[in-house]
């Protein structure tokens, strides 16, 4: 989703979004109200934070603030997962394919998120899966390297 679209959704579930400036964070939640650092170069970044600020609210439970902590931690990943899911999911690495993307900047170019995100995004999906998975009729390959096969 673009920022833009990320902007609508957080309206409809009723959350304020603003962006302000805010040193030491990309971004911040706090019950209904998300603050985006107005100083994020670029609407792809943006919409990464705002996505992981979306994760918070669907999946953490009060203030995690403090990341020694394991359970802190944990709902850190689980807003994170959230975001990747969100933002690029298996069904985005199979529409990139399909759209020609020929390496991971096409790909983020593509998917609207930046080159990091889309990278912890695969490295995630890999510990999750393994060296491949199977969707709907294609494999995705996480090892050696990222690449799709169609099965006929």
């Amino acid at each position: 989703m673009t920022y833009e679209e990320l902007l609508i959704r957080a309206d409809e579930e009723n959350l304020i979004v603003k962006e302000k400036d805010i040193p030491g964070y990309g971004g911040r939640i706090y019950k209904n109200r998300v603050a985006i650092h107005k100083n994020i170069p670029t609407a792809a970044e943006k919409a990464c934070i705002l996505a992981e600020e979306l994760g918070h609210y669907h999946t953490t439970v009060g203030d995690i603030l403090d990341q020694t902590r394991i359970e802190n931690k944990k709902q850190e990943l689980k807003a994170r997962i959230w975001a990747y899911n969100n933002q690029i999911g298996l069904s985005g690495v199979l529409q990139a394919y399909k759209h020609h993307c020929q390496d991971l900047y096409e790909m983020a170019e593509y998917l609207e998120v930046t080159e990091e995100f889309l990278k912890e995004a695969l490295n995630h999906y890999r510990k999750k899966y393994g060296e491949c998975t199977a969707v709907d009729n294609y494999i995705v390959y996480f090892e050696p390297s990222l690449g799709v096969m169609e099965l006929k």
